[in-house]
């Protein structure tokens, strides 16, 4: 038994640890500073952290509102889900499905018809959950750069 709850505060309880185990090399005040900054505009961001039965915090899911192009989709505004995490004890009992769900409904709310997200090409753990969740995959990139 879980219950999910949205993120109303920077100090919502759980919300830095979970962001730390999702991110982990990520300083503490990186992740404050992303924090702080989602909260200033909760028009663009949504955020949901799923609490056990004892109100310890045991998942997290973040998305943010994108108006620019995002890869692999055909609307605009799409929500992307920027960060999925639930707790290795917690995972396989339907914490990630009723987040993304949360999030889902709000982008459902703020006129998306798309949800959109991306991992990296070698995390097939992520790939793999993605795609239990219903996520397809569009496309693959590698980036490039070089020194000017």
């Amino acid at each position: 038994m879980f219950r999910i709850q949205p993120c109303q505060t920077a100090e919502q309880a759980g919300w830095l640890p979970l962001r730390q185990a999702l991110w982990p090399h990520t300083s503490e005040q990186e992740h404050r500073g992303e924090i702080d900054a989602q909260m200033r505009e909760p028009q663009r961001y949504i955020n949901f952290i799923a609490y056990d039965a004892q109100e310890q915090p045991i998942g997290l899911a973040e998305a943010s509102l994108r108006r620019d192009y995002v890869n692999g989709t055909d609307s605009s505004p799409v929500v992307f889900l920027e960060g999925l995490y639930v707790a290795p004890q917690q995972r396989r009992q339907g914490v990630a499905a009723r987040l993304i769900e949360q999030i889902a409904q709000w982008g459902r709310d703020q006129g998306c018809v798309e949800m959109a997200s991306d991992t990296d090409v070698d995390n097939l753990p992520s790939q793999g959950t993605h795609k239990a969740l219903g996520f397809k995959e569009t496309e693959r990139v590698v980036f490039f750069k070089r020194s000017l």
